[in-house]
């Protein structure tokens, strides 16, 4: 599942996957294709879709990530409620 973001929250996944995912070189993500793929998170424009990014990169911004996950449950909550 994507995690929808706002274009702030995009550009400040964008800013700390470039500064602390030890997986980005460049904008290469040395784990695809031996390093030579290029950083699906750094594609993204509207979410989260990389799980390495969401699970160990993410919460080393602890307000960022307190606004996504809030938003997540609001979301899954709405969800439910809809059926």
């Amino acid at each position: 599942m994507v995690m929808k973001l706002t274009p702030s929250q995009m550009r400040r996944v964008h800013d700390q996957a470039r500064s602390s995912c030890c997986n980005c070189n460049g904008g290469a993500c040395l784990l695809l294709e031996g390093g030579q793929g290029l950083c699906v998170q750094l594609l993204s424009v509207s979410g989260i879709c990389c799980k390495y990014f969401r699970d160990a990169v993410l919460p080393g911004d602890r307000r960022l990530y307190a606004e996504i996950i809030r938003q997540e449950n609001m979301n899954r909550g709405e969800m439910k409620c809809s059926h």
